[in-house]
C-alpha cells in the first residue's frame, strides 16, 4: 500500500490547524475504505475547536487569480455531487453533533493582493486563504454548474453570503 500524502491546500490548511492550535484529525481516505464505509466518498479532516460541535471538512482547494478581496469575488466554489452527497452521508453517520463544511482553500496566484482586512496564512512559499461554507448553505443555494462532470456551485452573492473564514469559525 502506498504512502498517503495530503496535496498541498490540505498540507497549507493542516499547518494552519497545527499554529491555531486547533485539534483535528487527517483522515486516511483509504482506512475509510476499509472500514466499510466506502459507499460515501471520503472527508479530509475532522476538527475539534473548543466548546464548539466536532466538524466534518472536505477540503477543496482552488486558485485565486484576483487581486482584491474587498468585493470577494472570483472565488472558484464547486464542488462534485459526489462530495455533495459524501458529506450528507458522513454526516448522517456521525449525528447531530458534527457539523459538516467545505474548506476552500484558496492558494494566491498574484504577489501583491489586497485581503481587505482578512486574514491570510503563508505556508511553503505560498499564500492561502481559507473560508468555510457549511453543507447546509451550500446544498441551500447551489446550482447545477456541469451535468456532464456532476458539480455545482454557488452563485457569487451566496458564496458571499455564506462563506465564512476560518478563523471566525474555529477560534
Amino acid at each position: 500500500m502506498e504512502d498517503f500524502t495530503p496535496n498541498h491546500y490540505e498540507r497549507a490548511f493542516e499547518s494552519w490547524l497545527i499554529d491555531n492550535r486547533i485539534k483535528y484529525v487527517l483522515v486516511d481516505e483509504r482506512k475509510c475504505a476499509v472500514y466499510g464505509r466506502s459507499k460515501f466518498k471520503s472527508f479530509d479532516f475532522l476538527l475539534y475547536p473548543k466548546n464548539q460541535q466536532v466538524i466534518i471538512a472536505e477540503v477543496k482547494g482552488r486558485l485565486f487569480k484576483g487581486t482584491s478581496f474587498e468585493k470577494l469575488t472570483g472565488f472558484e466554489c464547486w464542488v462534485t455531487t459526489e462530495d455533495i452527497d459524501g458529506l450528507i452521508g458522513w454526516q448522517d453517520v456521525f449525528g447531530s453533533g458534527h457539523l459538516a463544511v467545505f474548506v476552500f482553500a484558496y492558494k494566491m496566484e498574484n504577489i501583491d493582493i489586497d485581503f481587505d482586512g482578512r486574514s491570510f496564512y503563508d505556508f511553503d512559499s505560498s499564500r492561502y486563504v481559507f473560508f468555510a461554507v457549511k453543507l447546509s448553505d451550500y446544498r441551500k443555494f447551489m446550482k447545477r454548474r456541469s451535468p456532464k462532470w456532476r458539480t455545482v456551485t454557488l452563485p457569487a452573492d451566496k458564496f458571499r453570503q455564506c462563506a465564512i473564514q476560518m478563523q471566525a469559525l474555529l477560534i
